[in-house]
């Protein structure tokens, strides 16, 4: 039996792309089982020292030093004049996964994995033999929104905002290629929903919280970029009413740090761990998050209604200036420079509890209801126009979200 084969190009700058791909991944299977093949690569790491060396720049960049990304942005938006009709740098791997897979549909999470990538994959393949689409998960347009997501040769362009999806526009990509699909989650994250009973539970059974405690979520992405030990002192003040659930990411040093500040401070409650799988529950159990603007933590603190503090230490990158943005605007989002920003917000919160409930009103009016397999279907439908495979196509019920499930820390 013919199967659909769909080549996802990612890269390991941050976390948000590769999350991205792996959920396009479980999705497939999860509705069509072994009826698609998902291949997925991390295109730039693989294919070349150079590129290799960039994502590894990035990386440590943001770990350290995100103002420096305003510099490093504006050279990488070279490869936009560079790529411009092939690939310059990593073209040999690229063409070998091509020759020996033959997707039926190149599909790009990353910004710098579209120009050039999808007029070769044409060349090698045939114009009529392979489908390109893209999926960029900016939530706004402007500085930062690099122009290597721009391919107008692309036959599907997918945001996750309209205001995205207009600037893409704007910025060359066919209106009638062009649609507004948002999360792009995995499936567990529209499966295992609390109602506000369960989240409860969750934080008294499974985290070791009070299930009654104002919960303040410290965040951070898969690399570990944080500032968890500079803004714990700052809720201390408030221990009778609040608590903390703190993730570390791949970032050792953070976990063995906290652990050892939790035990120098026993009149605190909070919930460690290192790299998380169930961000997605966590995020229920929080009644607000802190974190830097990548894109996938912010898409999942709206998605499970949880009002996002921006983590502006050290400057915001030009790709977080796009979420911060549309946050702010949207929202009126708040965002911390230092400590002090940050224990003012809180003071303010425990002090006065209707200003919290006034940000989380607001916050949650960004919010949207969306059948997350409709992205999903779109995609599969566009790589069997090529493959032309008879599918069995698999239902899917969501777990309703509890809307509006919050209790006061007072109550």
């Amino acid at each position: 039996m013919s199967k659909i084969r769909i080549l996802v190009l990612t890269s390991s700058t941050g976390g948000g792309h590769d999350a991205r791909a792996a959920a396009f991944a479980e999705w497939c299977f999860h509705l069509y089982r072994h009826d698609v093949d998902v291949r997925i690569e991390q295109m730039l790491e693989r294919s070349s020292v150079i590129n290799r060396a960039g994502v590894n720049l990035y990386n440590r960049i943001q770990r350290g030093a995100p103002w420096m990304h305003k510099i490093f942005y504006a050279i990488v938006e070279l490869l936009s004049y560079i790529n411009r009709s092939t690939v310059a740098f990593g073209a040999g791997y690229y063409l070998e996964v091509l020759q020996c897979y033959r997707p039926h549909l190149v599909f790009s999470v990353h910004d710098c994995l579209n120009r050039g990538y999808f007029p070769l994959a044409r060349k090698i393949l045939g114009p009529d033999q392979v489908r390109c689409a893209t999926y960029c998960g900016e939530f706004s347009g402007g500085w930062g929104y690099s122009r290597n997501w721009i391919e107008p040769s692309v036959d599907l362009y997918i945001s996750r905002t309209q205001t995205a999806g207009d600037y893409a526009v704007k910025k060359g990509i066919p209106r009638d290629r062009a649609r507004v699909r948002g999360y792009l989650m995995d499936p567990r994250s529209h499966l295992e929903v609390f109602s506000a009973v369960e989240r409860r539970e969750f934080r008294r059974q499974r985290l070791g919280l009070d299930p009654k405690k104002f919960t303040v979520f410290l965040a951070t992405g898969g690399n570990g970029a944080n500032n968890h030990l500079d803004l714990l002192p700052a809720l201390l003040p408030h221990a009778d009413r609040l608590q903390a659930v703190l993730i570390c990411g791949r970032n050792q040093q953070t976990y063995n740090d906290l652990v050892h500040w939790r035990a120098t401070h026993p009149g605190f409650t909070c919930y460690i761990e290192a790299f998380s799988v169930i961000v997605h529950l966590l995020m229920q159990a929080c009644d607000a998050i802190v974190t830097r603007g990548g894109t996938t933590l912010c898409a999942k603190a709206l998605h499970f209604q949880c009002p996002i503090i921006f983590n502006a230490f050290g400057g915001i990158m030009p790709q977080e200036q796009l979420t911060w943005k549309f946050f702010r605007n949207g929202a009126s989002a708040q965002k911390i420079e230092d400590v002090g920003d940050f224990s003012r917000i809180i003071d303010r919160w425990m002090s006065d509890p209707s200003a919290y409930t006034d940000a989380r009103v607001r916050f949650l009016e960004l919010r949207y209801e969306e059948d997350p397999t409709v992205i999903i279907d779109e995609l599969v439908g566009l790589a069997n126009e090529v493959a032309g495979a008879k599918l069995d196509r698999q239902p899917f019920v969501p777990s309703a979200p509890a809307l509006g499930a919050y209790s006061p820390p007072d109550e």
